[in-house]
């Protein structure tokens, strides 16, 4: 992002579930060294890995606990590139995708987004999140859509559609797939861009709707906003940065280590947490939480995306000054993520026993590929990022004391990152960087 006036700061998600009644298919798819200082710190060791996690079983911990078991599996088949994804869209449009599923392929679902068992608690909690998230603030823009997008020739069920309104906000528009489907592509392209400040375009790739298509369901999520305590660009320097490997990269080191730089800042025996604050009018706002490690090592980190190791990390924060240096960077990812969620515990749903007969009282449909892109940069105005996630569903041939000393915040080596909701607690955005200069 070039430099601008205003600092700003865009956030854009958009999930899209494409659902393609395609004959014919057989339903088969797969610390600078030298320069550190003590602070407070959290004696308490993380609590252990995964989304076993807590008792409470809200919508925004069920996030949360997707958004630590989704990186897991991640950077388990990447240990050295750069992760981002919007753990806050995919669980959203999925909440969609699972009122339409029915036993062993809801059940999958439900384990792997961690969605509450109570299906009231499920559905009033999306509606409650999405009134929150939707609610307005003078400091920020932040907003989030949901969308149908049926054949105009194909009957679903009344109480899926219903239900998707009602709960999650998401009208039904009637398009012509059969006989024009990349004109109807085109459509719903045009609504993902203009619900993410066109940050995400030509989300659904050409060939991805055909004549065989019946439905598609999309969610966006935006955000708009300033850092609280903006960088000075001209204090923005040179700076080597390690990377997995054992060599170094030359980035733009960004940099507050004036008195006014107070933060949340926490320690531990193995990392850093430091919490950086977007402008807010109202309520806490959004900010951006760094997981520093004191080495290169990230998986030391990991534990605390875990929603309670986080929450404890997270109040064990002091609020002091702090000596922040914090890179730009600019990334852009893509995944295919049938393989990493049938991994996670939901297979089902991609072979040809899915059953997504909630959806259309047929048990013809499976989920044949989901791709997820996201796109950062980060830089002394704020942060610009967008994310967009495709589903294709097929039809089956076959039914299926003293003065403490003033910490130094050193990222210069490689960190994992959230963008959080400070007022719900939702994490919107996950990221790791391990190489700032690559694109």
């Amino acid at each position: 992002m070039k430099h601008r006036t205003l600092c700003l700061i865009a956030l854009a998600s958009a999930f899209v579930v494409l659902i393609v009644l395609a004959a014919g298919c057989t339903g088969t798819s797969p610390a600078q060294a030298g320069e550190r200082t003590p602070s407070p710190t959290v004696t308490a060791a993380p609590s252990g890995a995964g989304s076993a996690g807590t008792a409470d079983n809200s919508v925004t911990d069920a996030n949360n606990r997707f958004s630590a078991s989704l990186y897991r599996q991640l950077a388990a088949g990447d240990t050295t590139g750069n992760i981002f994804f919007s753990p806050f869209s995919i669980s959203s449009a999925l909440a969609i995708t699972y009122e339409g599923a029915r036993g062993t392929t809801a059940d999958e679902i439900r384990s792997v987004f961690s969605f509450p068992a109570n299906q009231t608690a499920m559905r009033e909690g999306y509606a409650a999140e999405n009134a929150a998230i939707n609610a307005g603030n003078e400091g920020y823009t932040l907003s989030t859509a949901n969308a149908l997008w049926a054949e105009k020739t194909f009957a679903f069920l009344p109480e899926y559609t219903a239900t998707a309104e009602q709960y999650y906000g998401a009208n039904t528009s009637n398009l012509d797939f059969v006989n024009q489907p990349d004109a109807s592509r085109q459509t719903i392209n045009t609504w993902v861009a203009e619900k993410t400040n066109n940050k995400i375009q030509d989300l659904l790739p050409a060939g991805s709707v055909s004549s065989m298509t019946r439905l598609v369901i999309t969610n966006a999520v935006y955000f708009k906003g300033t850092w609280e305590k903006q960088f000075d660009a001209n204090q923005t320097t040179d700076a080597p940065f390690s990377i997995p490997g054992g060599s170094q990269v030359t980035v733009k080191m960004m940099q507050q280590t004036g008195k006014d730089a107070v933060y949340p800042y926490a320690e531990t025996a193995d990392l850093q947490m430091l919490s950086l604050p977007y402008t807010a009018q109202n309520g806490q706002g959004l900010s951006m939480v760094i997981l520093l490690p004191k080495d290169n090592n990230t998986t030391v980190a990991v534990p605390y995306l875990d929603p309670a190791n986080l929450s404890a990390l997270e109040q064990s924060a002091v609020p002091q000054q702090v000596k922040v240096y914090i890179p730009k960077f600019k990334v852009e990812t893509q995944y295919s993520l049938p393989a990493t969620l049938s991994a996670m515990g939901m297979p089902t749903a991609f072979t040809n026993n899915a059953d997504f007969s909630g959806m259309d009282g047929a048990k013809d449909l499976y989920i044949s590929d989901i791709v997820h892109k996201a796109y950062i940069e980060t830089n002394e105005e704020g942060t610009e990022a967008a994310a967009a996630t495709g589903v294709v569903v097929n039809v089956m041939a076959v039914a299926p004391g003293y003065e403490q000393p003033v910490p130094v915040f050193r990222a210069d080596h490689p960190f994992l990152f959230l963008i959080q909701d400070n007022n719900t607690g939702t994490v919107l955005f996950t990221g790791r960087i391990t190489n700032p200069s690559s694109t």
